[in-house]
């Protein structure tokens, strides 16, 4: 039975990580990138480009040999991503995750662990 997975997709090491993972690991399945761009941020000049991003997700994928669906949501990226797998039957969910602790996370938040407490499926964080 084929399953659906999620991957959070953005700029960072951690994100490829989970990308490598879930393609190495479950090459049968129905693998969907989602990357979420921040309104905020694209208003202050500090948006990233999704178009790059799925660039090497792409790439990424054929080296698999992978076939991989793309999508783009704008707002919160925890949210968005918790919001897209509620809404179209994903199975389980794959993020990346810096690993930081103890004040870093504090400061900065982290979406990981948003995704980890509201995530309607499992989750599977990779460091």
């Amino acid at each position: 039975m084929t399953r659906r997975l999620l991957v959070a997709v953005d700029d960072s090491e951690p994100a490829r990580a989970a990308l490598d993972h879930v393609l190495r690991l479950f090459p049968e399945d129905s693998v969907v990138a989602i990357h979420v761009s921040d309104p905020l941020q694209a208003s202050y000049g500090e948006g990233d480009d999704a178009d790059e991003i799925f660039d090497w997700v792409r790439e990424t994928a054929a080296e698999h040999g992978v076939s991989i669906e793309t999508t783009v949501e704008s707002g919160d990226t925890a949210e968005m991503v918790v919001l897209f797998a509620a809404e179209n039957d994903v199975d389980q969910l794959f993020v990346g995750s810096h690993g930081r602790t103890g004040v870093s996370r504090m400061l900065l938040g982290s979406v990981a662990e948003t995704v980890v407490r509201n995530s309607p499926v499992p989750v599977t964080v990779v460091r």
